[in-house]
């Protein structure tokens, strides 16, 4: 099973480089499931149903979110109408809108689909590891399953990909909106990424204004971060072949990188 997985979107112009460059990836690489992290689509924190609508219409089959899932309140009713949009699933409470997991059916195949946030350095949420147990006794075992594992340190994801290693097809790291150069399979088997990457502003900081970013490290005081929406696009992903012997490859458009079929 091929799949397509691209990083975090973050604002209009991330949402327009998915409109632009995803058709033709997807003509080129043929993925059966193309899955994209729009949790930084709408103004850089969260999602609503004009990014989600428009990265469903460019392509993408599942979109999955991360510490920033609830920073739109209408991504509540949102979460509850579409199993195709995913919030972490290690989220506290039996009554978390939405779901963390949604198992597809791809021809003869299924690919289960698991969201995950990390807690180093993130918000206090249920432990990633345990949940994850707890769900992977719940997919048919002949299934593929990815995870998205939105998490802030490299250990806490290194760790994680070593701990469902030979149980999982794929761990993909996201958050941290850099594209790592680390993708390879562990030794049961699993394929794994330290980050993805972003989709968005290839002349921002990870996203935002250059100018926000540097005021906030000289002057060490609070700086409301602005999306960089008039850079120069960017986007980053991650293709996967999922079988008995898992294969990953990153890629990335960019201007120093142009896309060439």
């Amino acid at each position: 099973m091929r799949v397509l997985f691209v990083g975090d979107v973050v604002g209009d112009i991330g949402v327009q480089a998915i409109a632009t460059y995803l058709p033709p990836l997807k003509k080129s690489y043929h993925p059966q499931v193309t899955i994209v992290n729009g949790e930084n689509a709408a103004q850089g924190r969260g999602i609503k149903a004009p990014q989600f609508k428009a990265l469903l219409h460019a392509g993408a089959d599942i979109i999955t979110l991360g510490n920033h899932a609830w920073d739109k309140y209408e991504v509540q009713a949102l979460l509850q109408q579409n199993d195709n949009l995913l919030r972490p699933a290690n989220y506290p409470g039996e009554q978390t809108p939405g779901q963390g997991m949604v198992i597809k059916r791809v021809n003869e195949q299924q690919l289960a689909v698991i969201n995950l946030q990390g807690r180093a350095l993130m918000n206090p949420l249920d432990d990633p590891f345990r949940t994850v147990d707890r769900l992977l006794a719940q997919i048919p075992a002949t299934a593929n399953v990815l995870i998205d594992f939105h998490a802030e340190t490299t250990s806490e994801k290194t760790a994680f990909a070593y701990y469902v290693d030979g149980r999982v097809g794929a761990v993909l790291g996201t958050h941290t909106h850099v594209q790592t150069n680390d993708a390879r399979i562990l030794p049961k088997g699993t394929a794994f990424v330290t980050d993805v990457g972003m989709t968005g502003s290839y002349d921002g900081v990870l996203g935002v204004k250059v100018a926000n970013s540097i005021q906030r490290f000289v002057t060490q005081r609070p700086t409301k971060y602005e999306v960089d929406d008039h850079g120069r696009p960017q986007i980053n992903y991650c293709l996967l072949d999922l079988a008995a012997h898992n294969q990953i490859q990153v890629g990335q458009i960019n201007p120093d990188h142009p896309f060439t079929n």
